[in-house]
């Protein structure tokens, strides 16, 4: 639907360019002469471009409704068309990114976690550094939350040292009941098989070539590769394990997901541990007064 600013630069075009007088062109175009000459009388927002300026530098990613979901989050009492209209303005567009196009496959419904930690996956991602040395991040994430467990960085990742990750995220948080992998070496050899026999964890393998069967860390990866790899310059190892573990950090506790109904994937599982709680007490007040 074309708006009226754009009715009016028709306008303009033919009074220009074929010398229409104002009543025909507005007729032509089907703009009334007095919304023509309509010209606003409001102050001009200049704060809250500014600002939106300031958050599409600081998150080039970051869309027009992300954006909007930032400045709600800062108390901003905006509406998403007008921070719509300013971002276009500023021409902030984010430019698409090309992706590889994947022929149809079979879809199959994703099995839905009902707590934190009960399911997580996991999955390799490859990028390099300036002085093109390649590095590999093991990347896992908790189905039900969306939260990023880890990424551990470095030029090569084997069985071994995946089983080490996960002893260590077994110390902090525990363990879940399956891991959802590809058919990857790392994952399919015997250190990592081993692992999970001795601890319990069921290896949920996805179908060769089936990357959707695995799509809450494919989509992770996505969101990884553009708004953090393709967004930085690796001059080291040690930059490279900075920078990525920062990004991480603000993935869980700053970046807002739709899927989690616009919250942090801590605020999040805050939220469902609030609600547990809740449901815990209701249930214990219902035993003790019956009727």
């Amino acid at each position: 639907m074309v708006g009226p600013q754009a009715k009016r630069q028709a306008v303009d075009v033919l009074r220009n360019e074929r010398q229409f007088g104002v009543t025909r062109a507005c007729g032509l175009i089907g703009i009334s002469r007095s919304l023509y000459g309509y010209r606003s009388r409001r102050p001009k927002p200049e704060a809250l471009a500014t600002r939106i300026a300031a958050i599409a530098a600081e998150k080039r990613r970051y869309g027009y409704r992300r954006v909007y979901i930032r400045l709600r989050r800062e108390g901003w009492k905006v509406n998403k068309k007008r921070v719509y209209r300013l971002y276009r303005e500023a021409g902030l567009a984010v430019r698409r990114r090309k992706r590889k196009r994947i022929g149809l496959v079979e879809r199959r419904p994703l099995p839905k976690p009902s707590a934190p930690n009960r399911s997580w996956s996991m999955d390799f991602i490859a990028d390099g550094l300036s002085d093109g040395r390649r590095l590999r991040c093991l990347v896992i994430v908790d189905d039900f939350s969306r939260e990023c467990l880890v990424i551990e960085v470095d030029t090569s990742l084997t069985g071994r040292r995946v089983a080490a990750v996960l002893d260590r995220l077994a110390d902090l948080r525990g363990l879940p009941a399956s891991i959802t992998v590809d058919h990857g070496p790392e994952f399919e050899g015997q250190v990592l098989d081993e692992w999970a026999y001795r601890n319990g964890v069921r290896l949920a393998f996805i179908r060769p070539g089936k990357p959707v069967e695995n799509a809450y860390v494919e989509s992770f990866n996505g969101k990884f590769r553009d708004e953090c790899l393709n967004e930085h310059w690796f001059t080291s190892m040690a930059h490279a394990r900075q920078v990525i573990e920062a990004w991480r950090v603000e993935y869980n506790t700053e970046r807002t997901h739709s899927s989690l109904g616009d919250i942090t994937p801590e605020e999040f599982v805050a939220e469902h541990r609030r609600q547990n709680e809740k449901a815990v007490l209701l249930t214990a007040d219902s035993n003790l007064n019956p009727y």
